[in-house]
């Protein structure tokens, strides 16, 4: 990963903007990561592209849609729900509803059971009355760790096993802040804030009323959410709720962001395995995903399904694939192709509408 960020924009500043905030999301050294997850992250990001960006910005048309073109770490104006990302899954269930399908919610997979290849039966337990059940499957869309997946599979191959076990993941922490005031000054107009200095542990900062003004109650105050990489059962992850808060708001304090004294309120999300890695056994994963595509009617998606970092719309492209694979019969190899590419996904559906156009014409 190292030689990948300096390689594309040199050795300052990869040490300035990359380096000590890559480390703090991995926890691990940049040299052990894979160049890949660059690759997958940044795309065409370069320092070229990012400077004729920013001479170009007084002329530039700024709606949603003008956006489509540009390279993503650039964006600066995208579609945004009024009450947050879960709204738009709120009014699918909703549809799903309306036209006779169930949405079952804090349900966990916990069993599987496969003959000849293919997955038969599920188990699934009821997180809320503690009572399991097992429930007969034609086909498995998996969106669970691929770790937890493969454990449910017993793989009789300890190769398989022992890659899957290994599979690195690393969770998350927000710490919502719920402020007066950010020190009297006007709250800034970002949406995130990247925080690459080593001396605190923080490392990013999101502005609620700048995603929304409907996810704030008060427009009077600011709804800041901390962000914290870190492993499950580590130090951070096993602080209590209230001790968490009070050190999350002397980082932002000892980088001269915010007063403690400012702070009306604040509540702790944690997401176990929220950031699939690429180190240690993911240099195997070709094994696995080869174990896993044998499974007749096993479709892994999303990010923790196929154990990659995609993001929202990844994940919403490899459903749609493999809907479309069950549908039609269409190979599997639909769905590990999204986000495989070097550049990003809208610019090459962007250019497969101009090949399709000028072969019909």
């Amino acid at each position: 990963m190292d030689d990948f960020l300096i390689n594309r924009f040199g050795t300052r500043l990869y040490r300035t903007f990359f380096k000590d905030y890559t480390e703090k999301v991995w926890g691990v050294p940049c040299e052990e990561i894979s160049a890949e997850w660059g690759a997958q992250r940044i795309k065409g990001l370069s320092v070229a592209k990012a400077i004729t960006h920013a001479l170009a910005s007084p002329f530039r048309n700024s709606s949603d849609a003008a956006q489509k073109g540009t390279e993503t770490s650039l964006i600066e104006r995208f579609l945004y729900p009024k009450f947050g990302p879960g709204q738009m899954w709120e009014e699918v269930a909703r549809r799903v509803a309306t036209l006779g399908g169930a949405v079952h919610l804090r349900q966990r997979v916990v069993a599987l059971e496969h003959v000849a290849g293919k997955i038969v039966s599920v188990d699934v337990l009821d997180e809320t009355t503690g009572a399991v059940r097992r429930m007969a499957c034609d086909y498995f869309l998996s969106t669970v760790p691929v770790k937890d997946l493969v454990a449910m599979l017993k793989p009789e191959d300890s190769h398989i096993a022992q890659v899957a076990a290994n599979l690195p993941y690393r969770s998350f922490m927000t710490a919502g802040l719920l402020l007066r005031t950010m020190r009297g000054r006007p709250t800034p107009t970002d949406n995130w804030v990247y925080i690459q200095e080593p001396d605190v542990r923080i490392g990013r900062l999101q502005i609620f009323n700048n995603w929304s003004p409907a996810l704030v109650a008060d427009p009077n105050t600011v709804w800041l959410g901390l962000e914290y990489f870190c492993d499950q059962g580590d130090d951070l992850w096993v602080m209590e709720d209230g001790e968490f808060l009070n050190f999350a708001g002397g980082e932002l304090e000892k980088i001269g962001l915010i007063d403690r004294k400012d702070v009306i309120g604040g509540t702790v999300v944690r997401v176990p395995n929220a950031y699939p890695a690429y180190f240690g056994t993911y240099r195997q994963f070709g094994d696995l995903r080869s174990f896993l595509d044998q499974f007749s009617n096993l479709y892994p998606i999303g990010r923790n399904g196929m154990h990659r970092y995609n993001n929202q719309d990844h994940s919403m492209l490899a459903a749609d694939a493999a809907v479309t694979a069950i549908a039609t019969g269409a190979p599997k190899e639909t769905i590990w192709n999204v986000n495989a590419e070097e550049s990003y996904h809208e610019e090459t559906v962007a250019d497969d509408a101009v090949r399709h156009a000028s072969a019909s014409s």
